[in-house]
């Protein structure tokens, strides 16, 4: 599991990803041709993005170059300004930080180029709240939407209607070219909704962002100012974001270069060097984090139970696939991705990965004798917690009761995750990544 796990986070790197992007040819001629390149690096990896892109672009004269974190890095990247904001909730440190990224793009010339390297967390570490709304509007609402288990998507619809950076707003006040590179966290690598697209057309309205308001709690719920401006903006009070199309945006290129696909290649290029059949499970893995669990578990009792390469026609006992485990016999690898919520109702500790770890706790018999699972952040941090997220197998319910540890259930009510698996030592901890993908389960099955 270590070694599978560890594959997927060093296939996200992101220093790398920037390395291998900035090799394109495309790329190193708008670079060369430039009258003046800006680089600025907002995101959990901000660090090892930007430290790439210096050295990558050795040879071209760089007049700023930013970065915007939730810490200031050691050692800091040559020639590097840094600004460390908040996360998940925007504070002060983030509107300064939106201020000083939007003054260098608005301040560039027609031949400059604005590289901006994005990615997640970019949202709260870079707000700049529209006319009319305070920070501390931002903040209620970011608070209440996330307390209510809302989507990244939703989050961003929100985030951009009420915000002067995001939602293609950045690059529509850039003096020159924007060029984007991107490491995803988002289901589906929009680019969008990455950061919340401060470089690219919004694909989201008004209206849109006061339904998401309207789903999650209720309108009476958020600060009055923020219920007003979404509703002028639906109204058509308000102009729009930019959309596709707004000739502000003709000179904003952006690219993703890498996200969860990125990390399951990783792992499952691990996973098949030692001896493993790897099933990719294609949808992505999104909403409740214990229901997530119970559609992960169901998936692998699938894949367990298919029937093996030599009896196509599934003609063969599926009592006796469930007792070799695996097709041909050979230990099975199932890997998925996405990024989950929680809804808290609770007053425990933990985080989205160690409630679907522990939901997966009481069904893992069902899928077969030796199984193990983990459910993991790539960046490294999993809730306001010190862990990644969690593992469990087949021994952690009788390790809990040995421990006079409590059933699973209760701790998921009390969502309380945490308490649990630090009782019997089943929390991942790998530190931050500097990187991040999304969430990443991986289920072992038969040898592990």
């Amino acid at each position: 599991m270590t070694a599978v796990v560890r594959a997927a986070l060093e296939a996200a790197d992101a220093g790398g990803l920037v390395r291998q992007a900035l090799a394109a040819v495309d790329i190193e001629d708008a670079l060369r041709s430039a009258a003046a390149v800006d680089v600025v690096a907002v995101g959990k990896a901000a660090r090892p993005m930007l430290r790439a892109a210096v050295a990558a672009a050795a040879q071209v004269p760089l007049r700023h170059v930013k970065g915007v974190s939730a810490h200031l890095p050691e050692p800091m990247p040559a020639g590097a300004t840094w600004h460390a904001a908040a996360h998940p909730v925007p504070d002060d440190r983030s509107v300064a930080a939106a201020r000083a990224v939007l003054g260098i793009a608005t301040a560039a010339h027609d031949r400059d180029l604005l590289v901006l390297l994005l990615s997640g967390g970019a949202s709260a570490l870079m707000a700049l709240p529209a006319a009319g709304i305070s920070l501390e509007d931002k903040q209620r609402t970011s608070r209440r939407l996330l307390t209510e288990g809302a989507e990244v998507h939703a989050l961003n619809a929100v985030r951009k209607h009420l915000s002067a950076i995001k939602g293609g707003q950045l690059a529509a006040a850039a003096g020159g070219a924007v060029l984007t590179l991107a490491v995803s966290d988002v289901v589906g690598d929009d680019l969008s909704a990455i950061g919340s697209g401060p470089t690219a057309p919004d694909v989201t309205t008004f209206a849109d962002a006061l339904a998401e308001l309207d789903r999650h709690g209720g309108l009476d719920g958020y600060p009055a100012a923020v219920v007003a401006r979404l509703t002028g903006g639906a109204t058509g009070a308000i102009p729009e974001t930019p959309k596709a199309g707004d000739p502000r945006l003709s000179r904003s290129t952006a690219r993703v270069i890498g996200g969860a696909r990125t990390a399951i290649n990783g792992a499952r290029a691990a996973a098949e060097s030692r001896g493993y059949v790897v099933h990719v499970m294609e949808e992505p893995v999104t909403g409740e984090a214990r229901l997530a669990a119970h559609r992960l578990l169901e998936a692998a009792s699938r894949a367990v139970k298919a029937p093996a390469a030599s009896d196509p026609a599934g003609t063969a006992d599926p009592r006796r696939a469930a007792r070799t485990l695996t097709v041909g016999g050979r230990p099975l690898c199932i890997l998925a991705a996405g990024e989950m919520t929680v809804r808290v109702a609770g007053r425990g500790k933990g985080g989205r990965n160690q409630e679907c770890a522990l939901a997966m706790a009481r069904g893992l018999e069902a899928v077969g004798k030796a199984v193990v699972a983990a459910s993991i952040g790539t960046d490294g941090v999993d809730g306001p917690t010190d862990a990644a997220g969690g593992i469990v197998d087949t021994t952690t319910l009788v390790r809990a009761e040995a421990a006079d540890i409590g059933p699973p259930e209760r701790y998921l009510e009390d969502n309380n995750s945490y308490a649990f698996l630090d009782g019997i030592g089943d929390l991942i901890r790998t530190g931050p990544t500097n990187t991040n993908v999304g969430d990443l389960q991986v289920i072992l099955v038969g040898s592990w």
